[in-house]
Parts: C-alpha cells; structure tokens; sequence
C-alpha cells in the first residue's frame, strides 16, 4: 500500500499493537499463524505475492475487536467477504445441486479464481 492517507496492514498492527500492548508472538498465537508470518506483515513482506489468508485476517478482526473486519481487509488492500448466513448457505447448496458435474466443477473454478483476485488485491 503506497496510497498516501490509506493506513497499510503494518500501520494497522502497530496501532493495534499499541491499543492492546501485544508483540507480533502474541498475535500469532491468537490468530493461529506463525510469529514469522505476522513479522512479515509488521515488515511489508509479501512471501510469494500474496497477502495475508482470509482467515488470518478474520481472526485479527475477531480477537481483536477494536479493529473491524472491514478496516483489517481494508489495510491489507482487500474487500472483506460478504456474510454468509444459514439461509444463503442454503439457497446456494441448493442452486449447486441442480448444476452438472461438469457446470460445477466451472463454477469452482470461476469461484477459486475471485478468491485469488481478492487476495492479491486486484
């Protein structure tokens, strides 16, 4: 993140980092990733040009709530995920059921490549 005036995920670790008084070690283990991992975001490391995992930073928002998902994605130049509830898990089981083998393997495919856009912030 380079934008002028766009807090960057490492801005945003040193803030949270100061807000909760935390070290890159504990936020690793609160959020399931390694002390290096983390180290690489406080140092703007991108290991293979990707960003942080979805669930990385979901957790981020989770344990620490003084930062929401929206501002944590946000920082790691991402869109978070729309909500999925019980009911839209549904609907989509659903529409996926009446697809061929064949239609559905091209939507997961068509599926992993928009996860892909979104992680690398395209």
């Amino acid at each position: 993140m380079d934008k002028p005036g766009k807090e960057d995920l490492a801005q945003l670790l040193a803030r949270l980092k100061d807000h909760y008084q935390v070290s890159d070690s504990e936020i690793a283990r609160r959020i399931g990733v390694a002390p290096a991992t983390v180290n690489s975001w406080v140092h703007r490391k991108r290991g293979g040009g990707r960003g942080p995992r979805r669930e990385a930073l979901q957790a981020l928002a989770r344990e620490f709530p003084a930062f929401t998902e929206t501002e944590v994605f946000a920082a790691a130049g991402r869109e978070s995920p729309g909500p999925l509830n019980a009911d839209a898990e549904a609907r989509i089981l659903e529409l996926w059921r009446g697809l061929t083998a064949e239609q559905q393997r091209a939507k997961e495919v068509e599926m992993r490549a928009l996860i892909q856009m979104n992680q690398t912030g395209q």
